[in-house]
């Protein structure tokens, strides 16, 4: 059937503008529509997503590589980033293909069970990411304004503690959420009537389920990063003007200008990329399921977004990750005893 407007039978959402209108399963009762994009605009899209999956792939690999291969990385901070790295990896090797599929041809042909299992996975890596980006300004908040402390407090058996805490509590709420049903608790009839069918597979929540998971994955972390960050600019300030009398000044304003620019940076992509999501994420049940699915797929893949930018944020702005990088690509790290090299003057 062709049309310029048809109603979507396998989600809450309201009607998209397509060009052709199929079904998933043409032989299968309660099929799931399928629409269908004009050709020049799926395969833009293809390549731009793919692009995207590929690059935090490669992104987060070359992260991950120089942090387990070299032996002066072996610290507590970097053992988060590379928490954090491998969560944006897996995300960006098991989720967006499958979502990129999904997102393109509104179908899904891998089955139910499968289906339960990228949700959960989705769920956990993303809000892996995001509670390591948490830990990680804890880190950067005892190495700024409590440097005295830092050794003590912030040592590898403590770390380990922080990414198992992380992993685990993101893996309840993903696996959990989804397996035992918490996402449609309540409204189990309205769900398999009215949203359930053959070849969709989306997140569909409930009002409680949407506020809690969005207040455990969003708003606490986020809100208590943007207090650490910012009491970390506050104490940089004022220990910048303490030292201004016996430092070049010049010197001190580059020093502040940088730190300024990288919190800068650090909070201005996570909050752009997290937060229309969530926002809308918490909104929808309350507007009976209304965002309109092209709106809502392009914020699911503006918050993936984060994971691809996060290796450009927390390790292309390290010294030593740019000389590890020239490293891999001369191939000088398959050389004998090059983890023993010093990347950096400690």
């Amino acid at each position: 059937t062709i049309g310029t407007k048809a109603q979507e039978s396998n989600s809450h959402f309201k009607a998209d503008i397509v060009e052709n209108i199929l079904l998933c399963f043409e032989s299968v009762n309660g099929s799931c529509k399928r629409s269908i994009f004009p050709p020049t605009t799926r395969i833009l899209l293809y390549l731009l997503l793919g692009a995207m999956s590929v690059l935090t792939v490669c992104g987060n690999l070359l992260v991950i590589i120089p942090i387990i291969h070299f032996k002066q990385l072996h610290t507590p901070t970097n053992y988060l980033i590379l928490s954090l790295a491998v969560a944006d990896l897996l995300l960006g090797g098991l989720v967006m293909p499958p979502r990129m599929v999904y997102s393109l041809e509104r179908c899904w042909y891998f089955g139910d069970l499968f289906c339960k299992i990228y949700t959960s996975t989705d769920v956990m890596l993303c809000n892996t990411s995001i509670l390591n980006l948490c830990f990680i300004s804890i880190d950067r908040y005892y190495a700024v304004c409590r440097p005295l402390l830092y050794r003590i407090k912030i040592t590898v058996h403590v770390v380990l503690i922080m990414i198992l805490v992380t992993w685990t509590v993101s893996a309840i709420v993903g696996f959990c959420m989804i397996f035992l049903e918490l996402n449609i608790w309540g409204m189990e009839d309205f769900y398999y009537e009215n949203v359930a069918c053959e070849g969709g597979c989306i997140l569909f929540q409930n009002k409680a389920s949407s506020f809690v998971a969005s207040m455990i994955s969003f708003y606490i972390p986020g809100v208590g990063m943007l207090i650490i960050y910012l009491k970390i600019f506050i104490i940089a300030q004022r220990q910048a003007r303490s030292i201004q009398g016996t430092t070049n000044q010049n010197s001190v304003g580059k020093s502040q200008r940088k730190a300024t620019k990288t919190l800068a940076i650090i909070m201005g992509v996570f909050l752009s990329c997290w937060t229309p999501f969530f926002v809308v994420s918490c909104i929808d049940p309350f507007i009976s399921y209304s965002t309109p699915p092209v709106f809502f797929e392009t914020l699911i893949w503006i918050a993936y977004l984060n994971s691809t930018i996060n290796p450009m944020v927390y390790a292309f702005f390290y010294s030593w990750f740019r000389r590890a990088f020239r490293m891999i690509i001369s191939g000088q790290i398959f050389q004998p005893d090059s983890s023993e090299i010093q990347l950096f003057s400690e």
